[in-house]
């Protein structure tokens, strides 16, 4: 397996990964499938962004997971932390993918001058709570209620992981 930038080749298997999810998990709180358009817009909007989309690829260039990370929220003030998303195919589950997938992106928040990269979780997915542990990052908080999907309330579980010691939120102290 190797981490590769997505291109457009990858987007009808990001398309598929992104429906199953909709269509199979409570990991993305939406009920609505989305068709290969939509995820190319995505992709050139990280893209222009400067934001990173990543695919984890088999010996024959199959994709087996995606993620990325994007801003967490809109406000300048925001501007050193970003949240990221983390998608693997059903049948590549269990075997590492996500994890390197999520080192990469790691690196790649790190190598851009991020500060934090936040991590929003149903809190039911105690799988991913738990690579996320893995990778050090710390729970920071629970939102209860706040979504719905297959008819019942989810809870949000949100994670954090500080990717520099830099005091100075302009400056490179401590990097």
């Amino acid at each position: 397996m190797k981490i590769i930038d997505a291109e457009d080749a990858h987007l009808n298997t990001i398309t598929r990964i992104y429906n199953d999810a909709v269509a199979h998990t409570t990991a993305i709180w939406n009920e609505i499938t989305i068709d290969v358009e939509n995820r190319r817009a995505w992709l050139a909007d990280r893209k222009r962004q400067g934001y990173p989309v990543l695919v984890a690829v088999d010996d024959d260039d199959s994709v087996l997971g995606y993620a990325s990370f994007g801003d967490w929220r809109a406000f300048d003030g925001y501007r050193h932390t970003v949240e990221h998303s983390v998608y693997v195919t059903a049948e590549a589950r269990g075997r590492g993918i996500g994890k390197a997938l999520m080192q990469a992106l790691i690196q790649r928040a790190t190598e851009i001058g991020k500060h934090v990269m936040v991590a929003a979780i149903e809190a039911g997915n105690t799988g991913s709570i738990h690579l996320h542990e893995k990778l050090g990052f710390t729970h920071t908080g629970l939102m209860p209620h706040v979504g719905t999907k297959f008819g019942r309330w989810l809870d949000l579980a949100f994670l954090q992981l500080q990717l520099d010691d830099r005091t100075d939120p302009d400056g490179i102290a401590g990097r």
